[in-house]
């Protein structure tokens, strides 16, 4: 499989030090995000960009992410983009090559998807992570944190979500997040990797992808809005979900790779806010804020949904240091405006 190898020369520009979630000394330290391209690793790049990491290489093989993203930091001599796919453990190692710490963010999402097409879910989810884990294991990287999902949780009914207890998948991305974080474990017990997973609850903000048939729903409902397009919410739209801004999903990422906690390694983790919404509270408060009054169509439950999500995220606070910095609404004004530019 062909690989696509670019390095940026050009010095550094509008180097604007972000909100750190670290304290610790990065400038000799090197990254690797796979799916950078996508939404949360580009975050995730942007913020060890502008907090003057040693050296940050992204690997995408651009399927869902974008030639956008990448081109954000082509200002940084600190940059480097390996366009490749996870399913070749060739360049797998070659990305992992003198690199500290790796943060895997590269999969297929959506739950949909993945009941249409498992078999392709299962190569780049399971097949892809294996390589990449292993990859990172011969490579010597300090510590690998890895995307897991709050769909690990299943048909699990209490609330809230708590690590220790999980329950039947109920999709086949369910099935292939709960093995990453198998195999996670045995690496971390057979291999002695510093592992940290994370599970996330319904992650959305800036640069999360508004088209296609398997969009975000944050983004489909503004579009929808703005355009005066159909809008659908699937069953009563009373079902919850821990809306996590994007900004507390780059500090999980920073804390797991960065921790000196040698009990924080081996573990995976709620990454969330600990407060639930309703798809139909997010729908009115949207429309609120683009000041736009447009009603949703509501159509037939989603296949392979849970009801109600909720976190505790007790175990991140305590091991971790996490604590979320943005609160559901204040994500959402900052997502709402972003959409409403784009479309504007």
């Amino acid at each position: 499989m062909s690989v696509i190898y670019h390095k940026f020369a050009l010095p550094a520009t509008g180097f604007i030090i972000m909100a750190a979630f670290h304290t610790k000394d990065i400038s000799g330290s090197s990254f690797l995000v796979t799916g950078g391209a996508g939404f949360i690793g580009s975050h995730i790049t942007e913020y060890l960009l502008k907090n003057g990491a040693g050296r940050v290489r992204v690997l995408d093989n651009l399927a869902t992410g974008f030639q956008k993203n990448i081109d954000l930091f082509a200002g940084y001599s600190n940059f480097e983009f390996l366009q490749g796919d996870i399913r070749d453990f060739e360049t797998c190692k070659k990305a992992c090559e003198g690199i500290d710490y790796v943060t895997h963010q590269a999969a297929l999402g959506s739950v949909p998807r993945s009941v249409k097409d498992p078999i392709t879910s299962n190569e780049v989810n399971v097949s892809g992570f294996i390589n990449m884990i292993t990859a990172a294991k011969d490579a010597g990287v300090k510590t690998f944190v890895y995307a897991s999902s709050s769909s690990v949780y299943g048909d699990e009914p209490n609330l809230p979500k708590v690590e220790a207890r999980v329950g039947n998948p109920l999709s086949p991305y369910a099935v292939t997040k709960k093995t990453n974080e198998l195999y996670a474990d045995v690496f971390s017990k057979l291999y002695g990797m510093k592992i940290v997973g994370l599970r996330y609850f319904n992650v959305f903000g800036p640069r999360q992808d508004p088209d296609g048939p398997y969009a975000a729903v944050i983004p489909l409902f503004v579009s929808g809005i703005i355009n005066q397009t159909p809008v659908y919410i699937n069953g009563d739209g009373e079902q919850t979900r821990d809306f996590t801004f994007v900004d507390n999903a780059v500090q999980a990422n920073i804390r797991g790779m960065l921790t000196d906690n040698a009990d924080a390694f081996g573990k995976a983790y709620n990454v969330a806010v600990g407060e639930n919404f309703s798809v139909n509270l997010l729908y009115s408060a949207i429309r609120d804020m683009l000041g736009i009054d447009h009603e949703a169509t509501y159509r037939e439950e989603r296949a392979g949904d849970i009801r109600n999500s909720l976190a505790d995220i007790s175990l991140a606070r305590t091991l971790l240091g996490y604590e979320p910095t943005q609160r559901f609404m204040d994500g959402l004004k900052q997502t709402v405006a972003f959409f409403k530019e784009m479309y504007s």
